[in-house]
């Protein structure tokens, strides 16, 4: 690479911090009109990603935006303390392996957490500050403060006292392995596809010999806990004689069985099958109530299995609805670690999971196995330890969400998502089958569930605030802080003279990263007027990746809704996941991990997100490729810097910029009024939040100014017939690459800092400058029209030309075009004659190239390749354009003579000072090259 731009950024980085670049901008807009902003809490026990410098490019690109129109804008970090991630730490810190063992000492456990929360806070902010991305980290929100819990305890009181904050006898998604239950958003961020053994179990059927109900599980481990099967009262079911045996089951999936069945005995509704009994297959537990017998079920469905599901309500949400529906006995034979209790003989402290395998062999023992087959599907898993999930039933307080559903999606109508189908698509899916909230953790580093008990009449309250605390509390109970274990210390007066202690349970941390517009302001204890006058409320803006539809995106409305304000953000950019080159999930164990400064270190931290922003549309996932990188690295910023050293090279000398400058050259006006063109429709895609739209646009106009505006105008800078020639283009240019320039800042800050001084530009940064307005009355939408059709005629006279087997340097005589409209424009004409090399244009009903080639024009064209070589061979010798030379040449005789006679139209178009004929002499490269099948020989000579 030509240039070192992660060098480069170094120093642009040294200088912004120096001069105190993002305070200054900062300080420039502190009085003008409010751009609302929301930083996302990343942990800051994790290490930055990939992902991360994706999200934070698409962020910074708005907020820089913004910043230039003159909005003031705060960039306030968080930080997300709480939760699993932070426990983790802790325990492999202290070497813990379960929750026994935190049991022992909590306190001693939530220092370790406390100590673990910032472990790498000093990495995230070298990414942030590396990346560009403008933060201030001196002043950050954190959620295990205690200001923060306490809006957080304000939160769950008003939602208390709407009657929505309930506790309930629930089946719940569980962690074995953290010992708690998660939420459905939780629950979303950690799906994988699986492959496992599903099995079809026969049933016996009560009273009816050899006869079986037919059932499939994908979870055999749930069997010991079945207590009846369920049927759809609305489907039709077959009884099918295979062998000696008789099996129940849905007439649409008899395939199940395939085609060894002898015949079909009876066909009935799923109506006339309930009540029917069966004997249980596993009698380790007695049911305290009437088990054993078909019931009704809705959801069950004939996509898959059998059309008859097996219901075991201590497993399954749907089987504890038909459950309690029908009063059904539960058998909860799994403890909270996951193992089958000790009723459960055989696989007595086995891990439900790991039992499956036994289960599938005590069924094939017992011939109640019809089939076992291999079965792909997605299966949850915890998406902070990555422990396999059970749907377990507890005891669990919940937000009852399922009240707000309407509102909730009311709400959303009002957002403005980017991509725009994510909003009725995986957003409003989501919304429309809303669960309640299982908020409650059975854990110890998070909020603190603010509810107290009494012990003797079992009353419960809600807290809301450190002063209602204060006031409820016993005298002796002291509140040193609001974590556990201390706050578990502090015990209150309930009104029947008992004593209130506070449940064990800390709140999902979800919560809190959702809480965080009324949060990171301690509302409504501080800073009222910041929400209830709408001057930090709702956000202007808020980005992050595609998985947080269904996690913050989510949390963030869920709570604003329920406190009864609006959506709190009215723009939402979701990214999609940066995956490896083969469409792959990134991780340690695959190896395919690629981290910030793989490409930063190499490229440069502009290259990686300008690639981000061009890779594809914005909510697809991104298939991160090095290749590519190195591909827009040579394609956009080599052909900006190449662009920028053209000008130093030929126009900076002694140049001085005009602002009302004038041209009268058409090159000139077209590249200025696509500059200005450009510039309607960058401010027209950003006001739209489409980035990766505006930014596709840069890509187009640089190719424009260096493969055509600058290629036709270098005879301009180099050879220039006058002053005025000259001028026109050093100034437009200058223009062109300063403007530029600014419109790229908030994409490429670094790029465009270092071009921006290179220019001169009149403002200590490029970013404390206003964006760009366009020069309408620079915009010629027909010149930029015209120019777009003659280079597609030349494009096209181009590929007649390759077809043909006729090299460009080849003269021709004639171009006929059908563009009867560009008769008059001289220019543009002239520049289809130089760019297809025709001597003549005419007009007439196809277009034709006359490919014929007279002696005169191959004695040019021979002229021309010769030309061509000699430039290479200067190229290749390190020579500078300004570099004199003289010109060697032997060989073949008919060339000799043709150079000879030819010499004084070669010495002016090559910008040589001598030629001579022979060999000798040094020289200081030499190329031996081919013309018409003849061979020569040249050497160059540089000149002192």
């Amino acid at each position: 690479m030509e240039l070192n731009l992660s060098k480069k950024e170094e120093e642009i980085l040294d200088f912004w911090e120096k001069n105190k670049i993002f305070e200054k901008s900062l300080e420039k807009t502190k009085d003008k009109p409010k751009f609302v902003f929301y930083e996302g809490p990343p942990f800051a026990n994790g290490l930055p990603g990939i992902h991360h410098l994706l999200v934070r490019a698409f962020k910074d690109v708005i907020l820089r935006y913004k910043t230039m129109q003159g909005f003031s804008v705060k960039r306030k970090a968080g930080w997300d303390t709480h939760g699993l991630p932070t426990e983790m730490s802790a325990e492999k810190k202290l070497k813990i392996n379960s929750k026994k063992e935190i049991e022992k000492d909590i306190g001693g456990f939530i220092e370790e957490c406390k100590n673990n929360i910032f472990l790498y806070k000093k990495e995230w902010e070298e990414f942030t500050r590396r990346i560009g991305y403008w933060l201030d980290l001196k002043n950050p929100y954190i959620t295990c403060s205690d200001e923060y819990i306490e809006t957080l305890w304000w939160i769950l009181k008003q939602i208390w006292e709407k009657g929505l904050l309930f506790q309930d006898y629930k089946v719940v998604p569980y962690c074995p392995r953290c010992g708690t239950s998660l939420s459905s958003h939780e629950v979303a961020q950690g799906y994988k596809t699986v492959r496992e053994n599903s099995v079809y179990v026969k049933f016996p059927v009560k009273k009816e010999k050899n006869t079986y109900f037919l059932v499939w599980t994908t979870t055999p481990w749930t069997l010991p806990g079945n207590v009846a099967i369920a049927v759809n009262p609305e489907l039709s079911y077959l009884k099918v004689k295979t062998g000696n045996e008789y099996l129940y089951l849905a007439k649409e999936r008899i395939s199940a069985i395939g085609d060894g069945y002898d015949e079909i005995s009876e066909e009935i509704k799923g109506k006339d099958l309930i009540g029917k009994e069966y004997d249980p297959i596993f009698d380790f537990t007695k049911p305290d109530k009437k088990a054993y017998y078909l019931v009704a079920g809705d959801f069950v469905s004939t996509q898959e299995g059998t059309g008859l599901v097996h219901i075991a309500p201590a497993f399954g949400e749907d089987d504890m609805i038909v459950g309690q529906k029908n009063n059904l006995p539960i058998i909860l034979n799994v403890d909270e670690e996951g193992k089958f209790k000790e009723e459960v003989k055989p696989w007595e402290g086995k891990f439900v999971k790991d039992a499956d395998p036994l289960i599938i062999k005590e069924l094939k023992e017992k011939n109640i196995l019809f089939k076992e087959e291999s079965c792909e599907h997605e299966y949850p898993f915890c998406w902070r330890c990555d422990s396999p999930l059970l749907y377990y039933a507890k005891q669990s307080w919940f937000i009852k969400t399922t009240a707000i559903k309407d509102k909730l999606i009311e709400n959303n109508k009002k957002i403005n998502w980017v991509p725009e189908y994510l909003k009725e698509g995986r957003f409003g899916e989501w919304l429309k089958d809303v669960k309640d909230w299982n908020l409650s953790r059975e854990r110890y580093w998070g909020t603190p569930l603010p509810i107290w008990q009494c012990e003797k009449c079992d009353k419960n309250i809600c807290i809301g605030s450190i002063k209602e605390l204060e006031e409820k509390k016993e005298s002796f109970s002291e509140i040193k802080n609001l974590h556990r274990p201390q706050i578990d210390e502090v015990i209150l007066k309930c009104e029947c003279g008992g004593k209130m202690k506070r449940v064990k349970e800390v709140i999902d941390c979800w919560f809190d990263s959702g809480a965080m517009p009324f949060a990171q302001s301690h509302y409504p204890f501080e800073n009222k007027e910041l929400i209830d006058k709408k001057e930090f409320f709702p956000a202007d803006f808020i980005c992050e990746g595609v998985d947080q539809t269904r996690g913050w995106f989510y949390t963030l409305l869920a709570i604003s809704t329920l406190l009864g304000f609006e959506s709190p953000y009215k723009n939402v950019v979701s990214t999609g996941l940066v995956l490896d080159g083969k469409g792959k999930k990134m991780s340690k164990s695959k190896g395919n991990v690629v981290v910030p400064s793989d490409i930063i270190d190499k490229y440069g931290a502009d290259v990686a997100r300008f690639y981000f922003y061009t890779i594809n549309s914005v909510g697809d996932p991104k298939k991160f490729d090095f290749n590519d990188i190195q591909s827009l690295y040579r394609r956009f910023f080599d052909t900006l810097i190449n662009s920028r050293k053209f000008f130093d090279l030929y126009a900076k000398k002694g140049f001085k910029h005009k602002k009302d400058f004038k041209t009268d050259n058409l090159l000139d006006k077209w590249i200025l009024s696509s500059l200005e063109s450009l510039n309607i429709k960058i401010i027209e895609k950003l006001d739209n939040y489409d980035i990766v739209g505006a930014a596709r646009l840069f890509e187009d106009f640089v190719d424009d100014l260096s493969n055509w505006y600058i290629r036709r105008s270098r005879k301009r800078l180099q050879k220039p017939e006058n002053n005025q020639e000259k001028e026109e283009a050093s100034q437009t240019l200058y223009y062109v690459l300063l403007k530029l320039s600014l419109l790229l800042a908030p994409f490429v800050p670094f790029s465009a800092e270092s071009a921006y001084q290179d220019l001169n530009g009149e403002k200590e940064s490029i970013h404390l400058e206003d964006y760009p307005l366009p020069k309408k009355e620079l915009i010629d939408e027909k010149l930029e029209g015209k120019m777009k059709k003659t280079r597609e005629i030349i494009a096209s006279a181009l590929a007649e030309r390759a077809k043909s087997g006729i090299k460009v340097r080849q003269p021709l005589k004639e171009l006929i075009i059908t563009d009867s409209d560009l008769e008059k424009e001289q220019e543009l004409l002239g520049l289809i004659k130089e760019e297809v090399n025709v001597k003549k244009i005419g007009f007439g009903e196809v277009l034709h190239l006359d490919i014929e080639i007279s002696s005169e024009l191959k004695e040019e064209g021979m002229i021309r390749e010769i030309i061509h070589n000699i430039q290479e061979i200067r190229k290749r010798a390190g020579l500078k354009p300004e570099d004199e030379i003289s010109v060697g040449y032997s060989g073949n005789p008919e060339l000799e003579k043709f150079l000879d006679e030819n010499k004084k139209s070669i010495l002016k178009e090559a910008r040589i000072k001598g030629m001579f004929k022979g060999e000798g002499g040094s020289f200081d490269s030499e190329k031996t090259i081919k013309v018409e099948n003849k061979e020569l020989n040249l050497t160059i000579k540089k000149i002192n």
